[in-house]
Parts: structure tokens; C-alpha cells; sequence
């Protein structure tokens, strides 16, 4: 189901971002790896994307957002984000995201030779929206290491990590063009989550680039 920008506030530019053309930094240049443990990792990048508000704007406007529904037990509830998809064939609705998706791709290139393949988007409207702890194990992601790559534009919003297993959360702020890949044993062995806050809150876009058939 196709969906309006409905109850989407405005965003607050980034004192750092506006009025700038959309374009990438050098990879790597900032890029600091956390150790969750000995087989999962996390690597992050803040403002890789320069001008991300202005891509912002673009990305909020042409893509094709859904709202979608799902059965919660004995009920069917609207999912709260709208969302959107790109598999490898299409073409992404900026050119900067077709860079920054072979940028991963060759940046990562020893760990995940197939390379980046497909772009999920979601729209997280204002603090109301959220998405559950899940982690991506559709496809490679539930047998084998695998990276998902993150990138964040509009307001910031908490992006939290926690051992399948129990124990403490990890917790990264991101947005204004941050970057966040997780690689490793981190879709199997961690889940992630970005929780609803009860604080004022502008848009913020997601967008993970993955590679084939994982989800």
C-alpha cells in the first residue's frame, strides 16, 4: 500500500549540512571498528554522506514509500515506519546512494566479495516510529557472516545492539549521513533495534545496503 508523508514533521538541519550538494567523504577517513566480541563487529562512520539533508529532502520525496500491516497475534497492526526497496536491478533514487553502495562494495571487498546488492529504505517519521529487535537472517545472514551497512539521514535516532543471548546493549546515535556496518557473526549471534522515544523527534531515513538474497 502506497503512503503519503502523513504526520512527518520538518527537519531540523544539521548545523554542519546545509546548504550543501550531496556527495561522500572518503571511506575510512574516521571509520572506527567496536569489538561486540570475538566474532562480531561493528564499524562506524560519522557524516560520511556530506549534504545528507539536502539528500534527505530527495530521498524523502522520490521514493515510492509503503505502509505495511502484519499479524501481531490475534490482531493485524500497522507496521510503524513506512518503508521501501531497491533490489540490484533498480536504479536507487540518488545517484550518491549508487556510489556509497560501490563504495561499500569495494571497501569491503576482501569480506564480502559478492559485494553489496540490494538498498532497503525506512522512513522513520518522528519518535513514534520504531522497528524490534530483529537481526537479518534471511538467506546467508542465518548460517554465515555476512555485512549490512547502514546509512543515516535526518534527525538522529538510537540504533541499539544486544547479545541474542542476554546481556548489555550496545547503543550508536545516528544520522546527518552517518555510516554503521555490522559485520562478523552479528546478524546471527546480535539482534538490533531502533526503540521509540518519547522526546521530540524530526524524520530520519535508513537506508541498508546488503548483499544478495539477504534480509
Amino acid at each position: 500500500m502506497s503512503a503519503s508523508l502523513g504526520r512527518m514533521p520538518a527537519m531540523q538541519s544539521s548545523l554542519f549540512d546545509s546548504d550543501t550538494a550531496p556527495s561522500l567523504s572518503r571511506l575510512g577517513d574516521g571509520l572506527t571498528r567496536t569489538k561486540l566480541d570475538r566474532r562480531s563487529w561493528v564499524d562506524h562512520q560519522l557524516g560520511w554522506v556530506a549534504g545528507s539533508d539536502a539528500l534527505f529532502d530527495e530521498v524523502a520525496q522520490s521514493v515510492p514509500w509503503r505502509a505495511e500491516r502484519r499479524q501481531m497475534y490475534d490482531r493485524v497492526v500497522d507496521v510503524p515506519r513506512l518503508v521501501g526497496w531497491y533490489d540490484a536491478r533498480a536504479q536507487l533514487p540518488h545517484p550518491v546512494l549508487a556510489d556509497a553502495r560501490f563504495g561499500l562494495s569495494a571497501h569491503y571487498g576482501e569480506v564480502l566479495p559478492e559485494g553489496f546488492a540490494t538498498a532497503g529504505m525506512c522512513l522513520y517519521r518522528d519518535g513514534r516510529d520504531s522497528v524490534a529487535w530483529h537481526g537479518d537472517t534471511i538467506g546467508r545472514g542465518r548460517t554465515e557472516d555476512t555485512l549490512v551497512a547502514i546509512v543515516s539521514l535526518g534527525a538522529p535516532r538510537a540504533l541499539l545492539l544486544r547479545p541474542r543471548n542476554g546481556g548489555a546493549s550496545v547503543r550508536f546515535m545516528l544520522g546527518h549521513g552517518d555510516l554503521l556496518v555490522m559485520g562478523g557473526a552479528c546478524q546471527r549471534e546480535w539482534e538490533h533495534a531502533v526503540p521509540k522515544t518519547t522526546k521530540p523527534n524530526g524524520p530520519r531515513i535508513s537506508i541498508q545496503f546488503r548483499p544478495p538474497g539477504v534480509r
